[in-house]
């Protein structure tokens, strides 16, 4: 039995901080894995979630880390996905990352970010700024593959721009003249691979100001119910108080679960330090419920959290 939210009574796990959305240095985050998870503890956070974009290259170091450091690891991963025409990008906690469909996902969208460098730095150039893939590539380091953050990083270290939001507001965003577009997986598609390889997911930050998810309304989440999503990302910091009422209250509607996190980056993101917005306990263990039976119904060998 699986403890609803609003529930009075006490969560199974008493006081714990849970953070369920983090990047390492293996997509676009500043920190090694490790790193991360001895910075999670420093913090006071018990359990993590490492969620890199489209790659799980971070996940045995992590989970190395955690056993070491006394949190408890979700291995999880941000898809990058298109619904409606927009981007939106799905957290996929605990699924079997040798599932074929998943894997191939995963690197069509991998080909696609490293695919669209040159064609950024094409744009940057002609608008005189000067740049080159070997500047990105030593900046990214152990990055799966190369994304606009690690380009923001150059115009940074250049000083083009102050950091990587200006970088994104004045050059690399949708609306920007650097903007290239990519291939992303289609969001139903990808929420049942995501079942299929027994694992769950959960829309991120759906209502950031930075995104156009107009999509992302109660009807459309309700068709994303139907397709097996698990929950929402409803306290973020690019939500704000307005805007994480509402969203509480269709995920209630809808019986979704409701996860909070920082969204952290280590440097690559000002006002995203871990714990700044955390995961209600009870709806932790709504999510590892859910986890579970998604394990059972794909047959699949799942990662379970790891850590104390």
């Amino acid at each position: 039995m699986t403890r609803a939210e609003g529930d009075p009574r006490p969560s199974r796990l008493g006081r714990v901080r849970i953070d369920l959305h983090s990047h390492s240095d293996r997509s676009d985050g500043t920190q090694p894995p490790a790193a991360l998870v001895r910075r999670a503890r420093e913090r006071g956070i018990d359990v993590l979630g490492l969620t890199d974009h489209d790659t799980t290259e971070g996940w045995q170091a992590a989970a190395e880390q955690a056993t070491r450091s006394g949190v408890t690891l979700v291995r999880g991963i941000e898809v990058s996905c298109r619904f409606a025409g927009y981007g939106v990008h799905l957290l996929a906690y605990l699924p079997d990352p040798t599932y074929p469909p998943l894997v191939a996902e995963l690197t069509r969208i991998l080909d696609g970010r490293s695919a669209r460098l040159p064609a950024t730095i094409d744009r940057l150039r002609g608008l005189g700024i000067d740049i080159d893939a070997g500047e990105v590539e030593r900046l990214a380091g152990d990055a799966a593959a190369l994304g606009r953050p690690h380009v923001a990083d150059v115009l940074v270290a250049k000083g083009v721009v102050a950091d990587r939001s200006e970088a994104f507001e004045r050059y690399l965003g949708p609306q920007g003249p650097a903007y290239v577009n990519r291939y992303a997986a289609d969001l139903v598609t990808m929420i049942g691979t995501v079942a299929a390889a027994g694992g769950v997911s959960v829309v991120a930050h759906p209502w950031a100001r930075r995104h156009n998810h107009d999509a992302l309304d109660a009807a459309g989440l309700a068709r994303l119910k139907q397709a097996g999503l698990a929950g929402v990302e409803v306290d973020h910091e690019d939500h704000d108080e307005a805007t994480r009422t509402a969203l509480r209250g269709i995920a209630a509607g809808l019986d979704l679960v409701v996860t909070g996190s920082s969204d952290h980056h280590g440097a690559g993101k000002i006002g995203h330090e871990l714990g700044c917005n955390t995961t209600d306990p009870g709806q932790y263990e709504r999510l590892l419920d859910l986890a579970a039976k998604a394990s059972a119904a794909s047959g699949r060998a799942t990662p379970l959290p790891v850590g104390p």
